[in-house]
Protein backbone atom coordinates (compact mmCIF):
# COMPACT_ATOMS: atom_id res chain seq x y z
CA UNK A 1 0.00 0.00 0.00
CA UNK A 2 1.41 3.18 -0.78
CA UNK A 3 1.72 5.94 1.48
CA UNK A 4 -0.69 7.89 -0.34
CA UNK A 5 -3.15 5.55 -0.10
CA UNK A 6 -2.88 4.51 3.39
CA UNK A 7 -3.12 8.29 4.17
CA UNK A 8 -6.55 8.50 2.18
CA UNK A 9 -8.08 5.15 3.86
CA UNK A 10 -7.27 6.64 7.32
CA UNK A 11 -9.00 10.37 6.59
CA UNK A 12 -12.01 8.25 4.98
CA UNK A 13 -12.14 6.29 8.65
CA UNK A 14 -11.41 9.41 10.62
CA UNK A 15 -13.98 11.39 8.30
CA UNK A 16 -16.51 8.66 8.96
CA UNK A 17 -16.60 8.92 12.92
CA UNK A 18 -17.10 12.87 12.56
CA UNK A 19 -20.13 11.78 10.27
CA UNK A 20 -21.50 9.62 12.73
CA UNK A 21 -21.47 12.28 15.18
CA UNK A 22 -22.83 15.04 12.62
CA UNK A 23 -20.00 17.36 13.54
CA UNK A 24 -16.71 18.58 11.77
CA UNK A 25 -13.78 16.10 12.18
CA UNK A 26 -12.17 16.47 15.71
CA UNK A 27 -8.86 15.06 17.40
CA UNK A 28 -11.30 12.63 19.53
CA UNK A 29 -12.82 11.30 15.50
CA UNK A 30 -9.05 10.22 15.21
CA UNK A 31 -8.78 8.46 18.32
CA UNK A 32 -11.63 6.70 17.96
CA UNK A 33 -10.99 5.46 14.20
CA UNK A 34 -7.55 4.51 15.27
CA UNK A 35 -9.72 2.42 18.27
CA UNK A 36 -11.64 0.47 15.77
CA UNK A 37 -8.87 -0.35 13.22
CA UNK A 38 -6.07 -1.18 15.40
CA UNK A 39 -5.33 -3.72 17.86
CA UNK A 40 -5.64 -1.38 20.87
CA UNK A 41 -7.48 -0.77 23.45
CA UNK A 42 -8.08 3.11 23.37
CA UNK A 43 -6.09 6.39 22.43
CA UNK A 44 -5.39 9.74 23.96
CA UNK A 45 -4.14 12.98 22.79
CA UNK A 46 -2.25 15.73 24.76
CA UNK A 47 -0.99 19.40 23.82
CA UNK A 48 2.70 19.55 24.47
CA UNK A 49 5.43 22.75 24.53
CA UNK A 50 8.34 23.64 25.80
CA UNK A 51 7.24 26.63 26.66
CA UNK A 52 3.78 26.28 28.40
CA UNK A 53 1.50 23.69 30.19
CA UNK A 54 1.01 20.47 28.32
CA UNK A 55 -2.46 19.14 29.04
CA UNK A 56 -4.90 16.16 27.68
CA UNK A 57 -6.79 17.31 24.71
CA UNK A 58 -9.42 13.55 24.57
CA UNK A 59 -9.53 10.14 25.36
CA UNK A 60 -11.93 7.39 24.23
CA UNK A 61 -11.50 5.63 27.82
CA UNK A 62 -10.86 6.35 31.36
CA UNK A 63 -7.69 4.04 31.21
CA UNK A 64 -6.09 6.61 28.19
CA UNK A 65 -7.78 9.37 30.13
CA UNK A 66 -5.55 8.18 33.06
CA UNK A 67 -2.31 7.45 31.13
CA UNK A 68 -2.13 11.42 29.81
CA UNK A 69 -2.64 12.33 32.84
CA UNK A 70 -0.05 10.12 35.06
CA UNK A 71 2.54 11.35 31.83
CA UNK A 72 2.09 14.76 32.03
CA UNK A 73 2.11 14.70 35.99
CA UNK A 74 5.39 12.47 36.01
CA UNK A 75 7.28 13.61 33.62
CA UNK A 76 8.15 10.75 32.31
CA UNK A 77 6.46 7.86 29.81
CA UNK A 78 6.28 7.31 26.49
CA UNK A 79 4.46 10.07 25.77
CA UNK A 80 7.06 12.57 27.19
CA UNK A 81 9.83 11.00 25.14
CA UNK A 82 8.33 10.70 22.28
CA UNK A 83 7.98 14.61 21.91
CA UNK A 84 11.44 15.40 23.20
CA UNK A 85 12.70 12.38 21.27
CA UNK A 86 10.60 13.39 18.14
CA UNK A 87 9.82 10.16 17.32
CA UNK A 88 7.68 7.17 17.77
CA UNK A 89 8.36 5.76 21.21
CA UNK A 90 7.00 2.11 21.12
CA UNK A 91 6.53 0.10 24.41
CA UNK A 92 5.49 -3.47 23.96
CA UNK A 93 5.77 -4.92 27.42
CA UNK A 94 4.96 -2.53 30.32
CA UNK A 95 6.28 -5.24 32.46
CA UNK A 96 10.02 -5.18 30.93
CA UNK A 97 12.80 -4.56 33.77
CA UNK A 98 14.32 -2.46 30.90
CA UNK A 99 11.22 -0.24 30.74
CA UNK A 100 10.93 -0.05 34.72
CA UNK A 101 14.17 1.22 34.66
CA UNK A 102 13.41 4.04 31.96
CA UNK A 103 10.09 5.03 33.94
CA UNK A 104 10.40 3.61 37.48
CA UNK A 105 7.26 5.56 38.40
CA UNK A 106 5.24 5.43 35.27
CA UNK A 107 5.90 1.98 34.03
CA UNK A 108 4.21 0.30 37.21
CA UNK A 109 1.41 3.27 37.29
CA UNK A 110 0.02 2.39 33.88
CA UNK A 111 -0.11 -1.47 34.58
CA UNK A 112 -2.01 -0.30 37.58
CA UNK A 113 -4.94 1.37 35.90
CA UNK A 114 -4.86 -1.18 33.37
CA UNK A 115 -2.01 -1.07 30.60
CA UNK A 116 0.00 -3.61 29.19
CA UNK A 117 1.33 -1.94 25.83
CA UNK A 118 1.81 1.54 25.03
CA UNK A 119 3.10 3.14 21.94
CA UNK A 120 3.28 6.92 21.73
CA UNK A 121 3.73 9.11 18.22
CA UNK A 122 4.55 12.52 18.10
CA UNK A 123 2.31 15.06 16.26
CA UNK A 124 5.01 16.87 13.76
CA UNK A 125 5.01 19.31 11.42
CA UNK A 126 8.68 20.24 10.06
CA UNK A 127 10.45 20.97 13.45
CA UNK A 128 7.45 21.65 15.00
CA UNK A 129 5.25 19.22 17.80
CA UNK A 130 1.90 20.38 18.99
CA UNK A 131 1.04 17.05 20.80
CA UNK A 132 1.72 13.34 20.91
CA UNK A 133 -0.80 10.33 20.27
CA UNK A 134 -0.87 7.60 22.68
CA UNK A 135 -2.40 4.14 22.05
CA UNK A 136 -2.42 1.38 24.56
CA UNK A 137 -3.40 -2.56 25.14
CA UNK A 138 -4.48 -3.76 27.54
CA UNK A 139 -2.28 -6.69 27.22
CA UNK A 140 1.34 -6.35 26.20
CA UNK A 141 1.93 -7.09 22.80
CA UNK A 142 3.37 -5.26 19.62
CA UNK A 143 2.30 -3.64 16.25
CA UNK A 144 3.10 -5.28 13.12
CA UNK A 145 4.60 -3.40 10.44
CA UNK A 146 1.02 -2.85 8.71
CA UNK A 147 -0.29 -1.84 11.78
CA UNK A 148 2.42 0.71 12.67
CA UNK A 149 2.41 2.27 9.35
CA UNK A 150 -1.15 2.89 10.36
CA UNK A 151 -0.70 4.48 13.44
CA UNK A 152 1.98 7.05 12.17
CA UNK A 153 -1.14 7.88 9.51
CA UNK A 154 -3.37 8.20 12.20
CA UNK A 155 -1.10 10.52 13.85
CA UNK A 156 -0.46 12.46 11.00
CA UNK A 157 -4.01 12.90 10.44
CA UNK A 158 -3.95 14.51 13.83
CA UNK A 159 -1.61 16.69 13.07
CA UNK A 160 -3.59 18.08 10.24
CA UNK A 161 -6.49 18.34 12.81
CA UNK A 162 -5.15 19.73 15.90
CA UNK A 163 -2.81 22.57 13.62
CA UNK A 164 -6.55 23.29 11.91
CA UNK A 165 -5.10 22.54 8.56
CA UNK A 166 -8.61 21.67 7.00
CA UNK A 167 -9.99 22.27 3.58
CA UNK A 168 -13.83 23.67 3.72
CA UNK A 169 -14.93 21.06 0.83
CA UNK A 170 -16.97 18.02 2.72
CA UNK A 171 -16.34 15.93 -0.67
CA UNK A 172 -12.96 15.42 1.03
CA UNK A 173 -14.07 14.57 4.37
CA UNK A 174 -12.62 17.45 5.77
CA UNK A 175 -9.03 16.75 5.60
CA UNK A 176 -6.26 18.55 3.50
CA UNK A 177 -2.25 17.02 3.31
CA UNK A 178 0.02 16.90 5.54
CA UNK A 179 2.83 17.31 3.02
CA UNK A 180 1.49 20.72 1.63
CA UNK A 181 1.62 22.37 4.72
CA UNK A 182 5.12 21.63 6.07
CA UNK A 183 6.62 24.19 3.86
CA UNK A 184 4.88 27.23 4.33
CA UNK A 185 4.12 26.85 8.64
CA UNK A 186 7.63 25.93 8.85
CA UNK A 187 8.67 29.23 6.85
CA UNK A 188 6.26 31.64 8.68
CA UNK A 189 7.57 30.13 12.26
CA UNK A 190 11.22 30.91 11.27
CA UNK A 191 10.07 34.25 10.08
CA UNK A 192 8.56 35.14 13.29
CA UNK A 193 11.72 33.71 15.44
CA UNK A 194 13.37 36.45 13.44
CA UNK A 195 10.60 39.26 13.64
CA UNK A 196 10.12 38.37 17.35
CA UNK A 197 13.28 37.23 18.68
CA UNK A 198 12.30 33.86 20.35
CA UNK A 199 12.78 30.64 19.94
CA UNK A 200 10.78 28.60 17.09
CA UNK A 201 8.42 26.96 19.93
CA UNK A 202 7.42 30.35 21.14
CA UNK A 203 7.08 31.85 17.35
CA UNK A 204 4.44 29.05 16.54
CA UNK A 205 2.76 29.56 19.77
CA UNK A 206 2.10 33.39 18.62
CA UNK A 207 1.01 31.92 15.42
CA UNK A 208 -1.74 29.43 16.11
CA UNK A 209 -3.10 32.26 18.83
CA UNK A 210 -3.37 34.92 15.89
CA UNK A 211 -4.99 32.11 13.92
CA UNK A 212 -7.35 31.05 17.09
CA UNK A 213 -8.04 34.34 18.07
CA UNK A 214 -9.41 35.66 15.08
CA UNK A 215 -11.12 32.43 13.94
CA UNK A 216 -8.72 31.64 10.91
CA UNK A 217 -6.99 28.97 9.85
CA UNK A 218 -3.44 28.00 10.18
CA UNK A 219 -2.06 27.67 7.27
CA UNK A 220 -4.13 31.15 6.08
CA UNK A 221 -2.17 32.93 8.52
CA UNK A 222 1.26 31.54 7.63
CA UNK A 223 0.21 32.15 4.11
CA UNK A 224 0.32 35.81 5.32
CA UNK A 225 3.17 36.06 6.84
CA UNK A 226 5.28 34.47 4.44
CA UNK A 227 3.69 36.73 1.77
CA UNK A 228 4.39 39.58 4.15
CA UNK A 229 0.62 40.51 4.65
CA UNK A 230 1.09 40.04 8.20
CA UNK A 231 4.05 40.81 10.63
CA UNK A 232 4.36 40.84 14.47
CA UNK A 233 6.57 43.37 15.79
CA UNK A 234 8.89 42.62 18.67
CA UNK A 235 7.51 44.12 21.83
CA UNK A 236 3.50 44.25 20.78
CA UNK A 237 0.98 41.54 20.65
CA UNK A 238 -1.12 42.91 18.40
CA UNK A 239 0.05 41.85 14.57
CA UNK A 240 0.51 44.45 11.87
CA UNK A 241 -1.30 44.19 8.47
CA UNK A 242 0.85 45.27 5.42
CA UNK A 243 -2.04 47.51 5.20
CA UNK A 244 -1.22 49.33 8.75
CA UNK A 245 2.34 49.33 8.48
Amino acid sequence: MTADSRSARIQMLVAEQAARRGARVSVMDVCAAAVAALPIGGAGISAMSRTTASHPLCSTDDISERLEELQLTLGEGPCVDAFALGGAVLTPDLRADDVHARWPVFAPAAADVGAGAVFAFPLQIGAISPGVLDMYSSVPGGLDTEELADAMAFADTATLVLLDTRTDGPEDGGLGDLGGYRAEIGQATGMLTEQLGVGIEEAFIRLRAHAYAHGRRLADVADDVVARRLRFPQGTDKPQTDKEA
